[in-house]
């Protein structure tokens, strides 16, 4: 199809072009027409079409400065000048101006002819070293993957004729994701891939490289039941695994023709993470993996809390381990969403980040949140995630004596304001916010001095004093409560007997 826009301002000369064009060929289609330069001009840039075919003498903008702009915006439209003028410096200004073809009006139907099969010739030869510049069917792919090449008729014919691909046979796209090593392991991964597809000579295949994507793409057709060589390739993926000194995360869809698989890569790529939870002998195989039955992904506070008062100890080897048990965690044969694991990554290396701010054991200056934050939701498996909190790691510096005393005071701070605050029921936030650090930070490093949370601390604090006034005071019992900070009596009644073993009243008249 020739798609052809008509600039006339002549209705009658306008209706006469349209029907020229149906009489010669069917394959010529006017998609649209404008009566002046200016609408031309607007219409052309929009519709991209052809050819244009274009009066000289038109109001507002004539048609050789409109063909003068595109020619200088290289439209790369081809044109027909119509003209009753046959000076020859018309003729020679709309032939600087990129013209293909110009004609005297009134146009006989013989050189329109003519001129319209040699501009349809010059369109022809030009896709076809367009074509010759694709090259290799793994250029052609990788242009229709990666390079915003689109499928056209010019493109299916091609295909079928260099490589003998029906723009509708099946494929199957195969993603071997590198991942940070791409660079480092492509040659050997591809090397693997060799092998195995020469174990297969029933079965055409391309690969194409995507240093991008940090991935290989192969390329299948012409093959048998899909079925079973999906099964095939599964096995072989497993063995090559065992064997393989590096890793690689498989994904496989199947799609109708070469014109969808830019589709079917964007389809498949957003599901290779779930080899974080599946692990790497498990190929990710869409639609399959849509059907995966996941359980929910509770967050493990209690390695974060332990992660912090390891921190806050400079204890390498114990935040090492916490690290180490955080990566185990997601291993214990439940199957979560990637999302969930990814999200539990940033929420536990943010409290690392945050912890190790406060206490001064990490270079704060120098991490690159955004980036890391980045790595952990776009990583596509395991070793990824574990990367990103080694680099983390890798950070921390050996607390100096200043921190140490620094520690040894505001555990100190803390302490004083208990003793004289603890009448009014004061909290750990409220300490902590006089000493102008968080509560959780205070909390990690009054357990790491004390060995006991400063619940615990202040609890036995207030029950000490209620002790001594049990025994050395006629106070009541509400009075007393009220005196060491607990508000209600009954509540502090509980409290008592959980700690002491014996309700207030009970410990006084064995006491006193």
């Amino acid at each position: 199809m020739m798609r052809i826009v008509v600039v006339e301002d002549e209705i009658r000369i306008r209706e006469g072009i349209s029907r020229l064009l149906k009489k010669l060929n069917e394959e010529y289609e006017i998609v649209g027409a404008a009566e002046n330069g200016q609408e031309g001009l607007a219409l052309i840039r929009e519709l991209k079409p052809d050819v244009v075919i274009t009066d000289i003498r038109m109001p507002v903008m004539d048609g050789l400065e409109m063909l003068d702009r595109l020619y200088q915006e290289n439209a790369g439209t081809k044109a027909i000048v119509l003209s009753a003028y046959s000076e020859f410096e018309y003729a020679r200004k709309a032939m600087q101006s990129g013209v293909t073809e110009y004609l005297l009006k009134p146009i006989s139907f013989g050189e329109f002819s003519r001129a319209l099969t040699n501009i349809r010739h010059q369109l022809e030869k030009e896709q076809d070293e367009h074509l010759e510049g694709v090259g290799t069917l793994e250029q052609a792919i990788g242009g229709l993957i990666w390079g915003g090449m689109k499928p056209d008729p010019q493109l299916k014919k091609y295909m079928e004729k260099k490589f003998g691909l029906a723009e509708t046979a099946p494929l199957i796209q195969i993603c071997v994701y590198l991942g940070w090593y791409f660079d480092e392991n492509r040659e050997r991964a591809k090397k693997n891939l060799e092998l195995i597809m020469k174990q297969r000579p029933d079965v055409k295949w391309c690969m194409i490289e995507s240093p991008y994507e940090k991935s290989l793409m192969l390329i299948l057709y012409d093959y048998p039941d899909a079925h079973l060589l999906e099964r095939w390739f599964q096995y072989q993926i497993l063995q090559n695994q065992i064997r393989m000194d590096f890793h690689a995360t498989i994904g496989w869809i199947q799609t109708e023709g070469y014109a969808k698989v830019k589709s079917g890569f964007d389809t498949l790529y957003p599901y290779m993470d779930w080899n974080i939870v599946l692990g790497e002998e498990i190929m990710i195989s869409y639609p399959k993996i849509t059907r995966v039955q996941t359980v929910p992904c509770v967050y493990p506070v209690e390695l974060e809390n332990q992660l912090k008062i390891a921190i806050c100890a400079n204890d390498m080897d114990k935040t090492r381990n916490c690290i180490s048990r955080f990566h185990q965690y997601f291993r214990n044969g439940k199957v979560y969403t990637p999302k969930e694991v990814k999200e539990c990554y940033v929420r536990f290396l943010w409290a690392f980040i945050n912890i190790g701010k406060e206490v001064g054991c990490l270079e704060y200056q120098k991490l690159e949140q955004q980036k890391m934050l980045e790595s952990i939701m776009e990583a596509k498996n395991h070793q990824e995630l574990e990367a990103v909190s080694d680099s983390l790691t890798g950070k921390i510096r050996p607390a100096s004596e200043d921190n140490k005393e620094m520690i040894r005071l505001t555990v100190k701070r803390a302490k004083s304001m208990i003793q004289e605050f603890y009448q009014t029921g004061i909290t750990l936030d409220e300490i902590a916010g006089k000493l102008d650090i968080t509560p959780e930070y205070l909390g990690n490093l009054f357990h790491q001095d004390m060995g006991i949370t400063f619940s615990g601390y202040i609890r036995d604090f207030r029950i000490n004093k209620a002790k001594e006034l049990l025994i050395g005071s006629q106070l009541k019992l509400y009075e007393i409560a009220e005196q060491v900070g607990y508000s209600n009596a009954k509540y502090f009644s509980r409290v008592f007997r959980d700690s002491v073993g014996q309700l207030p009243a009970e410990y006084r008249k064995t006491h006193k």
